[in-house]
């Protein structure tokens, strides 16, 4: 608000009314005229919304310089007009946006984890406006919509000690902020009976931004495909999701913001036809294509940020909390024809959280940060199996009984950090911290972890850097959670393998070096090259027949690769290349051994083996054209293959998949709002080709890429 003293109103007044002088002076009280003294008011003006817009503006820009360091770190950036220039636009889940850029690697969504970052199971930290996200339970919905970004980043490589827990990437989301009341209603519909409409709203009221977003989605292709038909089989699904942000000023240099979303899911789960019943129990001639396996998701969380920008210090203090659940339900009697056992396995999460970044930049050449990051998370783990038991002579006998094993554990993550940014030159830059994390779950461990990055610039639009990360890892609480198998002695879930060691974190040596360029305008090459050496490390994987992840460690492994991307940009013209190499090698099974059989562990324990989630070639590229509200684009992903086979020793022919699509806006009512009309192509090239074969580590069937689709996106501007 502006403000203006009454008594300089009130001369400013006298002079129009009075006739003052040019000069401004205002005419002399009559001599004797007693003087009188006039109170001060305080007139407030209301502040325009451009003003509005500019101090919210500093805040953003001040968050992004100096609360979350990116020097060093691998970084690469979608905005907003690139995000609606892919093919199907604000349409398309955010785990197919972040495959065009470098390193991010495609997978099956049965796996839960549906793209990989240099190859790990997971192990990836979501923040929006600089908060991170609480860690979620391993499903299939996506529980953010690609509609709310206003610009997505991903950090890999050597991260600052900011970053701690979940390393791989940081997905460091902005949301779109609007200031003029606008809004979208939207329908997309195509192949698989897919349909899905949208509502967005957003706007500002006062020093208040807002933005609403509510979608449902509905198809018969909610997973994978297990056969390679046209059309798959048990795959509809129905999803529904609602996202809502505020960001208030409370004076030019502190704001407020609120962050809610909710995510209800259910999922059917593919059936193939052909499998053979075991024979043990109910019909010889159940087919497998009748089977009525689902899986339902419930995905909700809040978070309150209060950021202060001084001008030598800036703060965020956040509260955040996420409640999960994942419940697989059977079906109970074709389980038992095909599997012997019908698992019913829940899962629920309850998580508090509290996080603060503080950094102080009293020099130019010097930002000083520190900060804490503190969680409790509530689990509760119910597997109520229906099994059948066995004699001492292994023979089955064909009576159900139901065993029910449930574990609950109330967990914490703590976590600290400083570090000191300097700037040593004009082209020199370095960041060392040092970062302390403390996890109490089913296991408790610390580690004190330094990290250093080196920045340089050796003339204008070229960086070259290298760096150094100690990372320590926690498993994910729900799916480390230990198995009571002494319950299932004497019955089909016995496993072969006794042993079963409680999993703990992962423990890690991370060096990454890279360079980019810009040697001409809107034209970038991007390189980088790195090197990881784990103890404990953790993978994951489905080893039973329900359909959830369970998470283990393996005693070493490395991980090795390079990245090449381009870019190039003019005008209503932009082209995009990224291709990546990987190896990533484990051995010696050495948590929840008894996820294996005793073949395949005997093998792991003297043999380096390819993890679950490597693969060998990764590469993406994409085009787009939009001027005056017309879109031409296509985009590409390309894989080697992943893991199969018995201890991972093969893996699944090559695939490339080509999109594209065109769209027009259009004015048709006359009122400035246009109607946007998209035509995107999936698939074009309908190439039938395996994601995951179902015969490696940690996999029971196997998932087929979608065939060709076409869809039709029509929104109209409110």
């Amino acid at each position: 608000m502006l403000a203006i003293p009454f008594s300089t109103a009130y001369a400013q007044a006298r002079r129009s009314a009075d006739g003052a002088s040019e000069a401004g002076q205002d005419s002399p009280p009559p001599e004797g005229s007693p003087e009188v003294t006039l109170p001060e008011v305080v007139v407030r003006l209301p502040k325009s919304t451009k003003l509005f817009h500019e101090e919210a503006s500093a805040l953003d820009k001040s968050r992004d310089e100096f609360l979350l360091p990116k020097l060093g770190a691998d970084s690469s950036s979608l905005a907003r007009e690139a995000i609606q220039s892919l093919p199907q636009g604000d349409d398309a889940p955010l785990d197919s946006v972040l495959l065009q850029l470098p390193g991010v690697s495609n997978d099956s969504t049965m796996s839960s984890v549906s793209f990989h970052v240099r190859n790990e199971y997971g192990n990836v930290q979501y923040r929006i406006n600089g908060v991170q996200l609480p860690d979620g339970l391993s499903g299939f919905a996506n529980y953010l919509d690609t509609g709310i970004i206003g610009g997505v980043r991903l950090l890999d490589g050597a991260l600052p000690a900011q970053y701690g827990l979940r390393t791989a990437g940081v997905v460091d989301i902005t949301t779109r902020s609007e200031y003029s009341p606008r809004g979208l209603a939207s329908l997309y519909l195509g192949t698989e009976g897919t349909l899905s409409p949208g509502l967005e709203y957003g706007g500002q009221a006062g020093p208040t931004q807002y933005f609403l977003a509510g979608h449902y989605l509905r198809s018969d292709e909610g997973l994978e495909n297990a056969m390679p038909t046209v059309h798959p089989l048990h795959d509809s699904t129905e999803q529904g999701r609602a996202f809502g942000y505020q960001s208030t000023l409370l004076g030019a240099s502190t704001r407020i913001t609120s962050l809610a979303g909710l995510s209800l899911s259910r999922f059917q789960i593919p059936d193939y036809s052909g499998e053979a019943p075991l024979g043990n129990y109910g019909s010889s001639t159940f087919p497998s294509s009748r089977l009525n396996e689902n899986q339902e998701e419930q995905y909700a969380f809040a978070v309150v940020a209060l950021q202060t920008a001084g001008e030598h210090h800036d703060t965020q203090l956040s509260l955040s909390s996420r409640y999960a659940t994942v419940h697989f339900l059977p079906d109970p009697y074709g389980d038992l024809v095909f599997n012997d056992v019908a698992s019913d396995v829940s899962r629920q999460s309850l998580l508090l959280g509290s996080q603060l970044d503080w950094a102080y930049h009293a020099a130019e050449c010097s930002t000083v940060r520190a900060g804490y990051g503190v969680t409790s998370e509530g689990t509760r783990v119910d597997n109520r199996a229906t099994v059948l038991p066995t004699e001492s002579n292994g023979s089955v006998l064909a009576t159900p009984v139901t065993l029910d094993d449930l574990r609950a554990r109330t967990g914490w993550m703590v976590g600290g950090y400083v570090e000191d940014e300097v700037r040593m030159t004009n082209h020199l830059a370095l960041n060392v911290g040092l970062r302390y994390d403390w996890v109490h779950q089913f296991v408790t461990a610390s580690q004190l972890s330094p990290r250093a990055v080196l920045l340089y610039q050796p003339f204008p639009g070229t960086t070259l850097h290298g760096g150094y990360s100690r990372y320590f890892t926690p498993p994910l609480q729900a799916e480390a959670t230990p198995a009571n198998l002494a319950l299932f002695r004497n019955t089909t879930l016995q496993p072969a393998v006794s042993a079963d060691s409680p999993v703990g974190p992962e423990r890690s040596h991370y060096f990454d070096v890279g360079a980019g360029t810009q040697p001409l305008a809107g034209l970038q090459f991007a390189a980088n090259v790195y090197y990881k050496r784990t103890s404990d490390m953790i993978d994951d994987g489905q080893f039973g027949e329900a359909v959830v992840l369970s998470q283990l460690n393996y005693a070493a492994s490395y991980s090795r690769g390079a990245e090449l991307s381009a870019d190039f940009e003019r005008g209503p013209v932009h082209f995009y290349a990224n291709v990546s190499l990987n190896t990533t090698r484990a051995i010696r099974v050495a948590t929840n051994q008894y996820l294996f059989d005793p073949e395949e562990y005997a093998y792991l324990q003297t043999h380096d083996h390819v993890t679950d989630d490597a693969q060998t070639v990764t590469g993406s590229a994409g085009a787009y054209y939009s001027m005056q509200g017309a879109l031409l684009s296509a985009d590409c992903i390309y894989g080697s293959g992943l893991p199969s086979g018995f201890a991972n020793t093969g893996h699944v022919p090559g695939h490339a998949v080509l999109n594209t699509a065109i769209g027009k806006e259009f004015h048709f009512w006359g009122i400035g709002r246009p109607l946007a009309l998209r035509l995107s192509l999936t698939n074009v090239l309908d190439a039938t080709y395996l994601i995951r074969s179902g015969t490696g580590i940690g996999q029971q069937a196997p998932q087929y890429g979608a065939r060709r689709g076409l869809f039709l996106t029509v929104s109209q501007s409110l």
